[in-house]
């Protein structure tokens, strides 16, 4: 679904900590921001995370 290359340079905008994905959503190893993904695009808004 994501580019493995895209996901290892994406980080949390709100604490800069590396993220990965799991299932449908990319998820901040530090924090535990859940970033939606939409039409196999990454929303990487803090808006828009659940915590």
């Amino acid at each position: 679904m994501i580019d493995k290359e895209l996901l290892a340079i994406l980080a949390c905008p709100a604490c800069q900590g590396d993220v990965e994905l799991k299932s449908d959503k990319i998820v901040c190893r530090s924090c535990g921001r859940k970033y939606p993904i939409k039409n196999g695009i990454p929303v990487m808004l803090v808006d828009e995370a659940e915590k």
